[in-house]
């Protein structure tokens, strides 16, 4: 994919300001689109949109679906406008919190909301017949039935797994898939058709949230494409080994009995003993003789909601670090090969152009680079990683290429303003001197050399438009309690911010 000269904001769904304790696709999300418009920005960057669970720390990129909507996206709000909640349910959980996520009591909150919603639904009320509190319904039940169906026959591949496979984590008290009964665990076809029977109303909860998520995510697109802003998806590199994707596809995973026989992570690096993720890795050689018809669908999905997607972990495409799953420690991995430019090869095949951004910081060798340039991807750069004491160093913006994506900070790094204030005195000089600023607004002394530089597309985030320190940063990789919480408050979004922003991206982006 060519990529035009741009700029854009990343601000994750979770962070939006909103209602009822967490951002969602309603209102929040309208007025950030209506923010960036008028800060002349065309794209919307976020993290993965898929449901997050307590276990893992509600991480977006630890999911047990990466098909799936998050239930705690939805708009409560849309929910009310069509009779199926009241105004009394909809009014904000007694003390949620406007500038932090409290997941325990918004997911409580938000689920009861939810199944409410449903049963109204279900109940399958005539047109002129009033809502729950004397309003009368929006649309015909007999439509929305209609409607609600063709969704469920239409993401049947995906849907039906994963609606049933949250159906029976509840009734095993949240209980990972391999500690269920044998039935359920291997998907015996009669075990599982009696689950289906059984557990009929709760399927079809979770197939009713993923219809209300799919459509509201499909208006708020809508509304962003009409006001020329791309939505920039992204794509963990692995999933979740409690997840429906490996319940239902284990298959496609170096799976035995059940368990992970091989884990991704990364190996030590100077400084640092290196990660074991825990996630199962790919079999791919299973992948390809299938033609990669799981990833095929994967990101069919992903580009139906998205209109460009980030790659993370790119470099496991080249080869991965393969872990024995019994193996505590990372450096008793092993490097593998990944599926390389096969892999791109047939997955464009199937959905023609590839508008990917991918995750290129770390571990940069030949194969990395070549299978990134062979297909023009553009990488990442972000100032935060550089040495601004070099002569030159790629992670400065006057050292970026014009094929990559310029960062101020990104959701895995401090802020700019965290990361300044974190600086030893020398590099924080030759940050100064880099940069031709005193330090005192040193988020926009980096945001406007990111922006100068030749990067074809230009990033930076809310928490830096607002010159905010380490207390605002989303997430710490490798700790597992305090993130994903941090919320902008709707003031904040202010015209003259967008302003700014459109000032400085008018003069230096053309």
């Amino acid at each position: 994919m060519h990529f035009e000269r741009q700029a854009g904001v990343f601000l994750h769904l979770s962070s939006l300001p909103g209602d009822h304790g967490i951002g969602d696709i309603g209102d929040g999300a309208r007025s950030f689109l209506a923010f960036l418009d008028r800060a002349d920005q065309s794209l919307w960057q976020i993290c993965p949109t898929g449901p997050t669970t307590s276990a893992h720390g509600h991480s977006p990129y630890s999911s047990p679906s990466t098909f799936a909507g998050n239930p705690l996206f939805v708009d409560l709000h849309a929910l009310g406008e069509r009779g199926w909640l009241t105004e009394a349910e909809l009014e904000p959980p007694e003390g949620a919190a406007r500038d932090s996520v409290e997941y325990d009591a918004v997911s409580s909150f938000k689920h009861d909301r939810l199944w409410r919603a449903f049963e109204r639904f279900d109940e399958e009320a005539p047109a002129d017949r009033p809502g729950p509190d004397g309003r009368a319904t929006e649309a015909a039940s007999a439509g929305d039935e209609r409607s609600f169906e063709t969704f469920r026959a239409e993401e049947s591949a995906w849907l039906e797994d994963y609606a049933l496979f949250s159906a029976l984590k509840a009734e095993f008290d949240g209980a990972p898939w391999q500690e269920w009964p044998a039935g359920a665990r291997n998907r015996e076809e009669h075990a599982l058709q009696g689950y289906r029977e059984d557990l009929a109303e709760r399927v079809r909860f979770h197939a009713f949230v993923q219809w209300r998520f799919d459509e509201q995510w499909r208006r708020l697109r809508a509304d962003a494409t009409e006001r020329g802003i791309s939505l920039l998806g992204d794509v963990p590199m692995y999933v979740a080994l409690d997840s429906a994707d490996v319940w239902a596809n284990r298959e496609a995973f170096a799976i035995e009995d059940g368990h992970a026989s091989v884990v991704a992570g990364v190996p030590p690096n100077p400084g640092d003993d290196g990660q074991r993720w825990g996630m199962p890795v790919y079999d791919w050689d299973h992948l390809a003789s299938t033609g990669y018809d799981w990833w095929v669908r994967r990101l069919e999905r992903t580009f139906d909601l998205v209109d460009v997607a980030r790659l993370d972990h790119f470099k496991a495409f080249d080869e991965y670090w393969a872990i024995p799953g019994e193996a505590e420690d990372p450096a008793s991995g092993e490097w593998r090969p990944g599926p390389g430019v096969g892999f791109f090869e047939t997955v464009g095949e199937h959905l023609g152009e590839l508008p990917f951004v991918v995750e290129d910081l770390g571990f940069l060798d030949d194969g990395v680079l070549g299978l990134r340039d062979h297909f023009d991807f553009p990488g990442m750069r972000v100032p935060l990683y550089a040495d601004w004491c070099a002569p030159s160093d790629r992670y400065k913006p006057a050292d970026f290429s014009r094929d990559c994506v310029g960062y101020t900070s990104t959701h895995d790094t401090d802020t700019v303003v965290g990361y300044y204030q974190s600086m030893d005195a020398e590099h924080r000089d030759c940050l100064e001197y880099a940069l031709d600023t005193d330090g005192s607004d040193v988020a926009w002394s980096l945001l406007e050399a990111v922006w100068d530089s030749p990067a074809v597309v230009a990033m930076t985030t809310v928490q830096d438009l607002l010159g905010l320190g380490s207390e605002a940063r989303l997430n710490t990789p490798g700790t597992a309690t305090g993130n994903w919480r941090w919320r902008v408050r709707e003031d904040a979004l202010t015209p003259a911010l967008a302003d700014r922003l459109a000032d400085v991206t008018g003069r230096v982006r053309r």
